[in-house]
């Protein structure tokens, strides 16, 4: 199906707000592969595969799909009963046998994975015993038309391999691990030539932490695939030596923050409207760069003292992303939600692509330099935390503030929120994603590593989430809202590190057996959660 339409309006769609176009009918849904937040004025052109379209009435329709703004409402008043916004009627005609012959074996394919025992944890040379199955596979499969390629690896080092037909499935894989640490098994259907076969349909959905892929790679994979593991003793992984003098230099950069008087520009954004009212602030900070981004404060909270808690948000990396004002029903918080470089707001396209290449050091994307990262002083993560910590500070200078500090954040915003927590004892609760960052002496003990990882440098322990995690105030209650066992941006075993040094009286940490870096597949999922102190259900 190819949908043809235009926008009429006078500005591109900006928002955190996760919008759908789909074709509905009672019964049946699906979203057409289309990024509405790239829908800028004028003509746009989105198209979608879609098998099993019932015949009869359907409609064409703007969906959200509720994330972290739960209040959202599209400003319409004909929505249908979902809250959706129809846009038109779509006849699906009568459905034909000679098109539901043209469905391949494995469009709509999906490689899934499980463990012997949930937890996926085992002890030191146990037989880990792993079970893989193909779903949705759309009739019986011929022997030698495909094949299940798997590889086990380790952060012992060992590598296994093997191939079965998938015509014999379930498969069952068996390994085991010698010495505390995870084992990654990582399998692909091929076919006899060793092509990966690919789905029709994007499979992105929610991750249980509710939120979309976190990288355009994962927003556009559709390879049929299984991509997790199970652990050794996690509790027991060796960490790579703290720094001698890592207080000491902690202690050397809040004296140079403290050196910068605290002043904060606050320009109301208009047009906005909703619960909240929408500031862009600027905040003075040590380093290159201040602090910037957009603070939400209720409108009923405005101007009344310790009159709501806070939450400090987080994003995760990117070399192109911009930070744009929304409209946020802030329901009992102030938000600020800051980016992580201190870049000026509401500038023009031209600005940023100048700004995030500005930034790139030595032909490396902004962190990765290993001449920055020899010397802590000279990191790029130096400035960052100087923000982090500066963010802190202005929140707990709002005359509405309570006492009572939130910070959030997935990935590099993850990282952030452990260096919040570890470097400010104000902070109460952490809700931190698929934290990026931790570990980063892993590589030179041998420890598994993916393709896309900061190498090793001197400067690099020194922000080092599983240091800082030690850190945290005791009463602060840390929730690891999700943790992917096949994610190997941000390792497992670095996680479960972080995790163990955390020292608070409640903590969780929630393990998806497999779970890439931003994907999660299709529940039911082999899940678990390891966690100290009471949590609500």
């Amino acid at each position: 199906m190819t949908l043809n339409g235009i926008n009429k309006g006078v500005a591109p769609i900006y928002a955190p707000y996760r919008l759908a176009l789909c074709v509905k009918s009672a019964g049946w849904q699906r979203d057409f592969d289309a990024d509405l937040l790239k829908c800028l004025p004028g003509p746009f052109t989105f198209k979608g595969v879609f098998h099993g379209v019932p015949s009869g009435a359907l409609s064409l329709r703007i969906r959200h799909e509720h994330g972290i703004w739960r209040d959202f409402r599209f400003a319409a008043k004909e929505l249908d009963g979902d809250g959706s916004l129809i846009l038109a009627a779509v006849d699906g005609g009568p459905v034909s046998e000679k098109n539901e012959d043209r469905v391949g074996l494995f469009d709509r394919a999906h490689l899934r994975g499980a463990c012997d025992r949930t937890p996926a944890f085992y002890a030191p040379g146990e037989t880990m015993t792993f079970t893989l199955r193909l779903e949705h596979v759309a009739g019986p499969i011929p022997a030698g038309t495909a094949f299940v390629v798997w590889k086990r690896t380790g952060d012992d080092g060992l590598a296994e391999e093997g191939r079965a037909d998938a015509a014999t499935l379930p498969l069952v894989v068996r390994t085991s691990l010698a010495q505390p640490g995870f084992v990654r098994l990582f399998a692909t259907l091929q076919d006899a030539n060793g092509r990966i076969f690919r789905r029709a349909e994007k499979i992105d959905g929610r991750t249980v932490d509710g939120v979309r892929a976190a990288n355009p790679y994962e927003k556009n994979d559709r390879r049929v695939f299984f991509d997790g593991g199970a652990g050794v003793e996690p509790e027991k992984i060796p960490q790579f030596p703290e720094p001698e003098d890592f207080d000491a230099f902690w202690a050397k950069r809040r004296a140079a923050l403290a050196a910068v008087p605290m002043t904060a520009e606050r320009k109301l954004v208009k047009g906005v409207g909703g619960p909240a009212n929408i500031y862009a602030v600027s905040v003075t900070c040590a380093g290159p760069r201040p602090v910037t981004g957009y603070l939400s404060v209720p409108k009923w909270a405005e101007g009344k003292k310790k009159a709501c808690g806070a939450l400090v948000r987080f994003d995760g990396y990117s070399r192109s992303s911009v930070q744009r004002p929304t409209k946020v029903g802030a329901k009992g918080l102030m938000i600020f939600h800051v980016n992580a470089h201190g870049y000026e707001l509401g500038r023009e396209y031209g600005y940023y692509r100048k700004f995030y290449k500005s930034i790139e050091s030595n032909g490396h994307g902004y962190a990765f330099d290993p001449a920055q990262n020899s010397n802590p002083d000279t990191a790029y993560f130096g400035g960052m935390t100087w923000r982090v910590m500066r963010a802190l500070e202005y929140v707990k200078s709002l005359p509405e503030w309570n006492g009572r500090l939130s910070v959030s954040g997935g990935s590099q915003g993850g990282l952030q929120c452990i260096w919040a927590a570890g470097l400010d004892r104000d902070v109460t609760e952490v809700d931190a994603r698929v934290p990026w960052g931790c570990d980063h002496g892993g590589e030179t003990m041998g420890r598994n590593r993916g393709g896309w990882f900061i190498p090793f440098a001197k400067g690099l322990p020194y922000y080092d989430a599983v240091n800082h995690a030690k850190r945290v105030n005791p009463s602060c209650r840390v929730n690891i809202s999700r943790a992917g066992l096949g994610d190997y941006i941000c390792p497992p075993s670095g996680i479960a590190m972080m995790f163990e040094n955390l020292p608070c009286a409640s903590k969780r940490i929630f393990w998806v057996q497999g779970s890439t870096h931003g994907f999660a597949p299709a529940e039911p999922n082999q899940t678990f959660s390891a966690k100290k102190g009471t949590w609500k259900k």
